[in-house]
């Protein structure tokens, strides 16, 4: 029916007030960093001339900048592990509104760190920064897979992934020469981070807390009944309401578990190890390489140094449409398409990309093929593994498990983000272009491994979607299979 296809006004707009302090932030700051990178040299050695009365040594300054650099990912790392237990203890709600406090407590670091001369204060800002990412990326996904209905699970929680790459936009034109790109305005470019922490505060108040917390984990059933309203109308929460009823009957009053709890649970074994494997596909597919190759490749085919930054949003804007393309498809096309597709495009394009740059100066013609190459490897990113990971995460795992399954999956994110990070120039210059020979077999086996174990997710509840991996988890063990369908009886009610 016509009336179920689209979400509430109530639901469209908590999206929004989720995503603005959410993955939009951790979007925005792995962007704008790139932008005032010599500007940021020049301060460090300055700073460090005026305070030691001697020049930066070269190693040094490298040293010291890769440390701002880096040290976003090791506050997201915490942030990720830290995340779980903020959601369970404060709600949905309650921790992406606390993040915000460490997010305007970061901004305010990076904002003084020039006029005090004190580039600690950017390494400690660029750590709460990355730990408020690592929070927002870990609970936003959690709480839009609570809230949104069956049919509108999807593309309501590729919410997550439009304001992680508009975030990214965001960042690329903010950082622009026109804006706060110049010299004397790059400790305004990092405090602006500030502004959505801001506006999350402003409106996210306004908005329920997740309805499955209330009932299964705070016993709430009035506070849900509540919510469910608000998102869903008078009319239509019944449906829902039955649903998370279900679940709660089901899991009996088990609480929320912790991560390691994770690891010796035999029914999300084969869950666990989805998840393992797909958030770190995710990070080592190839979509680094393909930035870093980006400027090469925009030279190579005539464009001018000058030129290149509005190109490279080009790069920003591609991967934004395609979240919202993705957005609008996911409910219709499903999951497993989707990201099994994107996987076997990438495997693709890493093989013309891996011709393409190495016959570069052949034919006048061949930088093109690189350059459309590019732009197709970050479509097929945006349609599959880019937007469906995290949306599986929460699809994969009931209410007792979620929580700590996304836990997990941050952790590990984070650290494939890390190594990638450390690894990735040496893998560039002993390998060159050859590179995404690499990726081409991660692509592919990524492809392989979804194929064979991950079942359709699209329209199913959450218990009806751990069925599925029922057979992965038990075998063939029949006295384990009827103590199984034993708990289940739960389910039918």
């Amino acid at each position: 029916m016509a009336h179920h296809q689209l979400p509430s006004w109530t639901l469209f707009l908590a999206v929004c007030a989720v995503g603005i302090g959410g993955t939009f932030q951790y979007g925005y700051n792995v962007s704008i960093i790139n932008a005032p990178t010599q500007h940021i040299h020049r301060f460090l050695n300055e700073t460090w001339t005026n305070r030691y009365h001697k020049a930066l040594n070269p190693d040094l300054l490298t040293f010291l900048w890769s440390v701002i650099a880096s040290v976003f990912s090791l506050g997201g790392l915490c942030g990720a592990v830290v995340g779980g237990s903020m959601a369970i203890r404060l709600g949905r709600k309650g921790a992406l509104l606390m993040n915000n406090i460490i997010a305007m407590l970061a901004s305010i670091l990076m904002g003084i760190s020039f006029p005090t001369g004190l580039f600690e204060l950017l390494i400690a800002g660029r750590f709460l920064i990355g730990i408020n990412s690592g929070v927002g990326i870990c609970v936003q996904p959690l709480y839009l897979g609570e809230v949104a209905p069956k049919h509108l699970r999807g593309g309501m929680a590729m919410g997550s992934s439009i304001f992680l790459t508009g975030g990214i936009l965001m960042g690329q034109i903010i950082g622009l020469r026109e804006l706060l790109g110049e010299e004397m305005y790059w400790p305004l470019l990092l405090s602006s981070s500030c502004l959505p922490a801001f506006a999350q505060l402003l409106f996210l108040p306004w908005f329920p807390e997740s309805p499955r917390y209330l009932l299964i984990d705070r016993g709430d059933e009035l506070s849900c009944v509540k919510a469910l309203k608000r998102f869903h109308g008078s009319s239509e929460y019944g449906r829902e309401m039955e649903d998370i009823q279900r679940e709660s009957f089901a899991l009996d009053g088990v609480k929320a578990k912790k991560p390691w709890q994770l690891f010796t649970d035999r029914a999300v074994r084969w869950q666990l190890i989805t998840v393992i494997v797909m958030t770190m596909g995710q990070q080592l597919s190839g979509i680094n390489a393909i930035y870093f190759y980006a400027t090469y490749v925009f030279e190579q085919a005539g464009i001018s140094a000058e030129q290149i930054p509005y190109v490279t949003l080009g790069t920003g804007a591609c991967e934004c449409l395609t979240a919202l393309t993705c957005g609008l498809l996911i409910d219709y096309v499903g999951r497993r398409y989707l990201i099994i597709g994107g996987y076997l495009l990438m495997t693709l394009w890493s093989i013309v990309l891996t011709f393409s740059l190495t016959y570069q100066e052949l034919y006048p013609w061949v930088p093109y093929v690189s350059m459309t190459s590019i732009f197709a490897f970050i479509l097929s990113f945006g349609l599959g593994p880019g937007g469906i990971t995290n949306i599986l995460i929460a699809e994969l795992f009931i209410q007792s498990s979620r929580a700590a399954a996304y836990m997990i999956g941050g952790t590990i994110s984070w650290i494939s983000f890390f190594t990638i990070g450390m690894l990735f120039p040496f893998i560039v210059n002993r390998l060159k272009q050859y590179c995404f020979l690499v990726f081409l077999l991660e692509c592919s086996s990524m492809a392989a491994f979804l194929f064979f174990v991950i079942p359709e997710t699209k329209n199913k509840s959450f218990l009806a979607i751990k069925k599925e991996f029922h057979k992965l988890n038990f075998g063939r063990n029949k006295k384990e299979t009827e103590l199984y369908e034993r708990r289940q009886l739960h389910d039918g009610f």
